[in-house]
Parts: C-alpha cells; structure tokens; sequence
C-alpha cells in the first residue's frame, strides 16, 4: 500500500493555463507525489483558474464542488488569474485551503505543509509589478500535441481586458530555453507543438529581464523551424499588428509551420476598435489577411470577435459582420463582451443589454458555421496531410490536417498519433470531412 500522497489537476481557460498546468505537476512529481485524474480521489486538488469570462467564476466553484464530493478532506488549492485578480473572493470559497498568485503558482509544493484542511483559504499573491520573472513551461496532454509557452504577460492596455492585471508586463523565454523544451518535447514522440503566451508576437521582450528585444518572434520562429524530430508546429493566436509579412512569408516555405493562423480582430469598426484601445484598425487586419492568402491560398484563418462591447450600437455590429462576411476567413470565436472589474471598459457608457449581446453573439456562431463549411468545401478533391488523434470517437478517428480542416474515418487504433497522407473526399453530416489515404502502405514523412 502505497503512502504516497495523490494529486490531482483541473485546468479552465486557455492553452497557456494547460501548459502551465503541466509543469506544476512535473513539479509534484518530482517532490514524489502520484498524479491521478480529477475524476479520482486525491489528497490534493489544484485548480488553474481564468479571468476572462463571466462563467469561468461559476466554473471554479463547480470545481470545487467536486472535488470536495469525490473527498471532502482534500486540500483545495486555487492558482492562476482568477487567482491573482480576486484571491480574497476564492479564499472564501467553501473547500479552498490554498489561494496562489502569479509569482507564488509555481513553488506551489513549497506552501503545501500539512495537507489539513484550513476553516478560511490561505492567500499568497503579490503585487502584479512583481511578476516580472519567467517560467517556461510547455504541457503534454495528449499524445498528438503539446502547448509550448514562448511568452507570458502583456504591456497592451485593452480597456475590457484583464490580462495584464492577472500575468504582469510582457516578458519571454530565452531562445535557447525555448529550442531546449522543444526538443525534449520532440523527444517524447509528439508530433506537433503549439506555441502559446499571452502576447506571443511580442515574443523577445524581456528575454534578459528588461525591456530591450534580444530575438523577435521571426527569429523564434526561424529557429524552432530547425529543431529535428518536430513533424509540425503552430503559432496559435498572435495580435494582426505584431504578425510581420516576413514571418508570413517565412511560414508559407516553412519546413515545419503549418498554413494556420489565429488572428483576433475583436471589431471590425474602426470606432469600437480605438474604445477598446486595440492597436491597429481595420485596414491593417485585412491586409494581413490578404498576405496570407496571396502565399497560401489554402491557409486556415481564425478569427476572435467580441460583441456587445460598451457604445457598440447595431451600425457598428453590422459593420463588423459585413466585414467578416466579406472576408476570406474560415471560423470565428466569438465572445459576448463582459464587465470585469478594475478594466476601463466596465465604466463607459452606452451598456449593449444582455439578450442584444446574445442576439449578436448567435449571428456570428450562424456566420462561424457558414464560414467554415465554405472553407471545407474549398478544400475538397485536395491533397493534404493529417496527423490523427487517439480518442475513439463513436467508431471514428479524427484527425487535423495541417491547414486545420477536420477529417474522420472508421476507428483504427494503429492510426492514433500517426501522419499520412489523404486526400479529402466529402463533408459528411456532421460537418466532419471523409478523406482517403493517398498511399496506405507509405507512412508520410513531410
């Protein structure tokens, strides 16, 4: 009988909280703990929150719930942004024992003493100015990809954003830190990794603890580019000002780089855009837009929209619409705009109501469906190379290919964490597309 104490990990929010969520259990491991599942009984529960929307508060208390269910003598301990913004808030959640901020979340196991239950949560979190260091990370959830951190923080001050209060100002890995973690991530036998932060075009401020630039993102992307044993990587979202047309560029003859991008746009009203404090305006992002497809037609375009912002009337919805309908994108994410504390934003004047916001928000899932069945159809009859999952899927096995048009076939469990080559036949009913292999018995090999 093992006396090894358990713990177990809940992870809400985005790709940054999962990398980091991952090198906070290496850590455990290495202070000899066994890592369960959060479905499991565990001696520790630990929840990496988010800020960004208003559900991600009901979340966590949903979290804690059960956990509690599953052992009502766990510790409960509470990291990440929510956890940096709104600690007081957490601590009082029935169950929480442990509430760490941004510099404290990665000595985690240093707090963790006694493991008994504490009547009120303890609180560790700092000032934000004093999140100014870095800590790589990268997550490894699935077999198929990882989530590389690049960067963390943000020196944007978007007046509905909460980010730089939760991560502190923009700072970055060293370049060799970074080729480091991606080869050991190579070595692991994955085939893809992601590159996450906050503010990744921004990458290479702060590399050294200040604010000068030693590398910028295209040399990053240049070099990860060499790295042997990685099949593919993916920039994921990156702000359409810091996108240069010479990493564009650089992507489109790539050994590695896959024809994806995730651009946020936000508005497509130049007015809503300037309230928001954005950094472009709208001209910039269609031509971003436009240098992607003049070198590869084929490349998937996402797009991060919210509606409902403060002073957003239907003229300027509809104006964002239109411009989304006319452009050459392939899927929106689309959020409904809500007030944080401590933002600019909260305080501005003409307040869109709450089913207007829904409204708006169903048009653009509406436009997202069509945008992206398009795009699938333009696809069809070519030729392309998918990297499949490892998860049985009523019969089926899914898989991405590079430009990120999702394909499915009869389950194969030999297929999973596998590249080969197809071509893309049909969408079925599900919206998924039905592909065939090129050459069954070639293994493709870019």
């Amino acid at each position: 009988m093992s006396d090894r104490k358990k713990v177990a990990f809940y992870t809400l929010g985005c790709k940054l909280n999962f990398s980091e969520t991952s090198t906070i259990a290496r850590n455990f491991t290495d202070e000899g703990f066994d890592r369960v599942d959060f479905e499991e009984v565990a001696d520790i529960y630990v929840i990496n929150t988010c800020s960004v929307t208003e559900n991600a508060d009901k979340q966590f208390k949903q979290v804690v719930r059960k956990a509690m269910k599953l052992n009502d003598k766990a510790f409960v301990a509470a990291v990440g942004c929510y956890a940096q913004l709104k600690p007081e808030e957490l601590a009082a959640v029935d169950g929480v024992d442990l509430v760490l901020g941004a510099t404290e979340k990665f000595k985690i196991t240093d707090y963790i003493n006694d493991l008994s239950k504490n009547d009120m949560g303890e609180v560790h979190s700092c000032e934000i100015e004093e999140a100014d260091f870095y800590v790589g990370s990268y997550s490894i959830g699935d077999r198929t990809r990882a989530f590389l951190k690049v960067q963390d923080g943000c020196d944007y001050k978007c007046t509905y954003c909460t980010i730089p209060l939760a991560r502190g100002i923009s700072r970055s890995d060293a370049l060799e830190n970074v080729l480091k973690n991606a080869k050991e991530i190579s070595e692991q036998n994955i085939k893809e990794i992601v590159l996450t932060g906050v503010n990744i075009g921004d990458y290479g401020k702060g590399e050294f603890g200040n604010k000068k630039h030693e590398h910028t993102f295209l040399e990053l992307v240049q070099e990860l580019d060499k790295v042997e044993g990685i099949e593919r990587l993916r920039i994921s979202s990156i702000e359409p000002n810091l996108l240069k047309n010479e990493t564009i560029e650089f992507v489109s003859k790539s050994r590695t780089f896959v024809p994806h991008f995730h651009i946020p746009l936000q508005s497509g009203s130049n007015e809503i855009l300037g309230k928001m404090k954005r950094r472009y305006q709208r001209e910039i992002y269609t031509e971003r837009v436009n240098k992607i497809k003049e070198v590869m037609p084929h490349a998937c375009i996402g797009v991060d929209v919210i509606v409902g912002f403060a002073g957003e009337t239907d003229e300027h919805f509809l104006e964002t619409y239109n411009y989304l309908n006319e452009m050459n994108i392939s899927y929106l994410h689309v959020f409904t705009y809500s007030e944080r504390d401590n933002t600019e934003a909260a305080d501005m004047p003409g307040v869109v109501p709450a089913n207007v916001r829904s409204k708006r928000s169903k048009m653009l899932r509406g436009l997202s469906v069509k945008k992206r069945r398009a795009y699938y159809e333009s696809q069809i009859g070519t030729t392309r190379t998918v990297l499949f999952e490892n998860e049985n899927k009523e019969g089926y096995i899914t898989g991405f290919t590079e430009n990120y048009v999702k394909v499915k076939t009869p389950w194969n469990p030999e297929l999973a964490n596998t590249l080969h080559e197809v071509t893309l036949t049909k969408i079925d009913d599900d919206g998924l597309v039905r592909m065939e292999f090129v050459n069954v018995a070639k293994k493709m090999k870019k």
